[in-house]
């Protein structure tokens, strides 16, 4: 029997199902300033909808934190306990200094944010069912296994998001992941390596981190990269894999590992797509699997400028204004009158994007 979870509760019929905590955000003495990750972004991310007028804090769901207990759905508990060790957690964030700070220190300033990602994915996959959407501001920990983490991935989210689906969701048996981060999401592929009931779509610069030749063989599709992909040949591959995996596998839920370290000029990406390529390439995804009606479960994953931020955020304006997110939950706060203003404005501001 599936053990009690505060993160299967449903919350308040009126809120959009984005999920997201303040919790996300990692601030340490500056620490965080010596990965190139933006440990603040997932702020900026709602900062920008809000200025948008796309949400509003209620109307956005609030993350909670993923227990031990949920975390053992997936992870051994020998790897929960080598995270009581500083230096485990340093090697996993790549933030060297994290190695010498106390563990206690550590726990609430890195692993916590991490835990209510996760926790937030977790939610967001039981949102994605009962709402046809729904998108998790953080998470997307793709190189975390169930005992082995790495690549700034401390907790594997997505394979925590599937397997509670399919542990307490009636008629959620199979699940299609599509990584579209700028690595190979190892994490994930280990740990459904053998399970025919998860399909696996990955597309990533074939020469960089992780590398991992073993997880590959997980892969049902494998979209490998040459350094410098441009916009037309990524989103044309994006598209005609994406449909491929729907059409080959159907599954019950889609989960979409969003990351924007394909973004031109990322200092660990090493692909070029422009802020228009990564906006088109979400539509793709959701077109694709909306027009199907599997829902889809979207994580924001890696991205490592400044300017990624504004990027998600354009992207998530870019599918309510195309119709892609449904509407029907924003009229209870906003009224229709000012929601309809909301998608007029939004439409007008992505026409420009357009790349048809």
């Amino acid at each position: 029997r599936p053990h009690r979870t505060e993160l299967y509760e449903d919350p308040p019929s009126g809120c959009w199902p984005i999920v997201y905590s303040p919790d996300y955000n990692i601030t340490f003495m500056g620490l965080e300033k010596l990965h190139p990750f933006d440990a603040g972004k997932w702020g900026k991310v709602i900062n920008f909808l809000k200025e948008e007028k796309l949400i509003a804090d209620d109307l956005i769901v609030q993350a909670r934190e993923a227990t031990d207990e949920d975390l053992l759905v997936v992870h051994t508990r020998r790897y929960l306990n080598k995270l009581k060790w500083s230096f485990v957690v340093a090697t996993i964030t790549e933030i060297p200094p994290v190695a010498f700070l106390p563990n206690f220190v550590v726990q609430r300033k890195v692993l916590k944010p991490l835990r209510t990602q996760t926790g937030g994915t977790i939610m967001a996959g039981k949102l994605a069912v009962d709402r046809g959407w729904a998108i998790n501001v953080g998470g997307g920990f793709h190189h975390c296994s169930s005992d082995k983490g790495g690549g700034f991935c401390a907790y594997a989210d997505i394979t925590l998001a599937i397997k509670f689906l399919f542990e307490r969701v009636q008629g959620v048996s199979r699940a299609t992941i599509i990584d579209l981060d700028a690595h190979q999401g190892n994490g994930h592929e280990r740990d459904f390596m053998d399970d025919p009931r998860v399909y696996i779509m990955d597309a990533y610069n074939r020469y960089i981190y992780p590398g991992d030749g073993f997880a590959k063989r997980a892969i049902k599709r494998k979209v490998e990269l040459e350094w410098g992909t441009e916009d037309s040949e990524y989103l044309q591959k994006v598209q005609t894999h994406v449909e491929g995996a729907l059409n080959e596998f159907r599954a019950d839920i889609v989960v979409y590992n969003a990351g924007t370290d394909v973004l031109d000029g990322d200092p660990l990406g090493g692909l070029a797509i422009s802020p228009q390529g990564i906006v088109k390439r979400d539509e793709v995804v959701f077109r694709a699997a909306r027009s199907r009606g599997i829902p889809v479960l979207m994580v924001t994953s890696g991205g490592y400028q400044k300017r990624t931020a504004r990027i998600i955020a354009d992207s998530i304006l870019n599918l309510h204004s195309l119709g892609l997110l449904g509407k029907e939950r924003a009229a209870c706060a906003l009224g229709s009158s000012s929601l309809d203003q909301v998608v007029r404005d939004s439409a007008k501001d992505f026409s420009s994007l357009s790349l048809q």
